[in-house]
């Protein structure tokens, strides 16, 4: 299982960290979120980057910022997270 879909699951608020990866767009983020995955066969673990657009009302927020984010009703085709 990976670690970042158990704390995903378990975590009463629904929170995510991750870090902001793109910040070029008005009133949004993009925030990658790392996890460890296992391969089926070989077993070996390797790391899965999954990329979320990211409501930032105030434009706060740059590269490199560690960031917590929330499931949010839909602001857009792929926006459906906000900064915490």
């Amino acid at each position: 299982m990976e670690a970042a879909d158990s704390k995903k699951k378990n975590d009463p608020k629904g929170l995510i960290e991750g870090v902001v990866a793109s910040d070029k767009m008005d009133k949004t983020v993009v925030v990658a979120i790392d996890s460890f995955k296992a391969h089926p066969k070989y077993l070996k673990r390797y790391i899965a980057t999954k990329k979320y657009k990211v409501h930032d009302p105030e434009n706060k927020f740059k590269v490199g910022d560690k960031v917590k984010i929330r499931q949010s009703k839909p602001r857009s085709k792929d926006k459906r997270w906000e900064v915490i």
